[in-house]
């Protein structure tokens, strides 16, 4: 950074991911291993592809992308992650329940801050799940050990002073300059650095004997980053290279099966949890060692973004179970199925320099889904926790909304489906007015381009 730069939102958004990826890098050395593994996979898949590999973002967007996960325990913590991340362009969308979407017991409330227009999106698309804990739910939570942890987490600061104020500043002149920029990024980088503080033994484990994602929210004076995924275009073939050099995978991929037919929506997988070196304070006292599994690599693929009709198709197609016989009676197996059914998100594009003439030259483009899938996080938390902690579920349950959400953020909650069907009006709207037609007329037009799906994985079916 030279003292005379200006750094926009999406340059500290940037900046901030790869400060972010280097530093888990340094303390979750198996995490380095998972991005080589990622980088190896995705120009493997581009050599033998070409640009079809790039359909759903150009390489350069998918080898700089990430998400992050990490997990706060108050409505004013959670506010002040929103302030950090509105400095870089980053907006919450959508509202996940976990939990009831695990049978293990995984008490949090979550959105995903992340860049929310097009061109953002395209900029850099860093996205960070942020999960929030629910004390007052009766079914994880005594009246007594909830007043104890809401005093806990009172009583702790997660976000300093002079990283808050250059957030706001940076929202409100729509950037900083080089030495703020700096500051900043030193400021928010540290804040998710893993602490050396000892952890308060007894305390930690009552919490994690209730779940142990409660223990890793309010049983630490800080927080940190859980794990920073990057993306990758053949998931099977990155779990089977990651199994090949001795790193232990979970189970399976979470999410839509390998199958002929489109890619869509998030499949994820996960190196399980690393046993980690912590220091805690007993009882009497003394300081010890032991070590935690909290915190774990995990990699994902992204596909087409569904409408609300084929999110509701996907989501009766997992209950019935994630196999290709199922996707098979659920889905078409072409993109221009998806279009003609009105299950999928495209973008309407008029190629440069193509001398189009009218609506049958009109290319529809993918749309890549952005988000995230609550069975799915459910599922990568389930696969790594030690233990599946206790639930009653005799007790009700405290409620929590997307409503709910937007008052603790203090911002708008964005609804993902508005997001991508803006996008694709505002395509539509563009190629119409290119070519002097109606936006109706292309809508109702077949493209001349073939709807070719984006060749599926080859690698092992994890």
């Amino acid at each position: 950074m030279t003292s005379d730069e200006f750094y926009a939102p999406w340059q500290l958004r940037a900046a901030f991911a790869r400060s972010l990826s280097d530093m888990y890098g340094r303390e979750v050395p198996a995490y380095t291993t998972l991005l080589e593994v990622s980088h190896e996979v995705n120009a493997d898949v581009v050599a033998a592809r070409g640009a079809d590999a790039e359909r759903l973002g150009s390489i350069d967007r998918v080898t700089a992308e990430r998400h992050g996960a990490i997990r706060v325990g108050t409505p004013t913590e959670i506010s002040q992650v929103a302030r950090i991340f509105g400095a870089m362009g980053m907006h919450p969308v959508g509202f996940y329940d976990l939990r009831d979407a695990s049978s293990s017991s995984v008490p949090v409330i979550s959105t995903a801050f992340r860049p929310v227009d097009r061109a953002e999106l395209a900029r850099n698309p860093f996205r960070v799940f942020t999960s929030m804990l629910v004390p007052g739910d009766r079914r994880f939570f005594t009246a007594d050990l909830q007043e104890r942890l809401e005093r806990f987490l009172a009583a702790r600061t997660l976000f300093g002073p002079d990283l808050l104020a250059l957030a706001d500043r940076a929202e409100a002149d729509g950037g900083l300059a080089a030495t703020d920029a700096a500051e900043f990024l030193r400021l928010a980088t540290e804040a998710f650095e893993l602490s050396h503080e000892p952890v308060d033994q007894a305390w930690y484990r009552e919490l994690e004997a209730v779940s142990a994602v409660a223990a890793d929210i309010g049983g630490v004076a800080s927080t940190h980053i859980n794990h920073l995924t990057p993306r990758v275009l053949d998931i099977d073939d990155l779990y089977a290279r990651m199994e090949a050099r001795g790193i232990t995978m979970i189970d399976r991929v979470q999410g839509p099966p390998l199958w002929e037919g489109p890619d869509v929506l998030l499949r994820q997988t996960s190196f399980r949890a690393l046993a980690e070196p912590r220091t805690f304070r007993t009882p009497d006292g003394d300081v010890v060692q032991d070590s935690l599994r909290v915190r774990f690599g995990e990699v994902e693929a992204r596909g087409i973004a569904l409408t609300r009709e084929g999110r509701a198709r996907y989501d009766e197609a997992i209950v019935r179970g994630a196999t290709p016989e199922v996707w098979r009676e659920t889905f078409p197996d072409t993109e221009a199925g998806l279009i003609e059914a009105g299950l999928g998100y495209f973008t309407y594009e008029v190629p440069t320099g193509s001398g189009a003439a009218g609506p049958g030259d009109v290319r529809r483009e993918p749309v890549v889904y952005e988000d995230f899938l609550p069975r799915s996080a459910a599922g990568i938390f389930q696969s790594n926790l030690t233990d599946e902690g206790s639930k009653d579920a005799s007790q009700a349950g405290e409620e929590r909304d997307a409503d709910w959400m937007a008052g603790a953020v203090g911002r708008e909650l964005h609804d993902p489906f508005d997001l991508y069907a803006a996008q694709v009006a505002a395509s539509l709207t563009a190629a119409a007015d290119r070519l002097g037609v109606a936006p109706a007329t292309l809508a109702a037009t077949p493209s001349t381009e073939p709807m070719t799906s984006p060749t599926t994985s080859t690698g092992a079916d994890a």
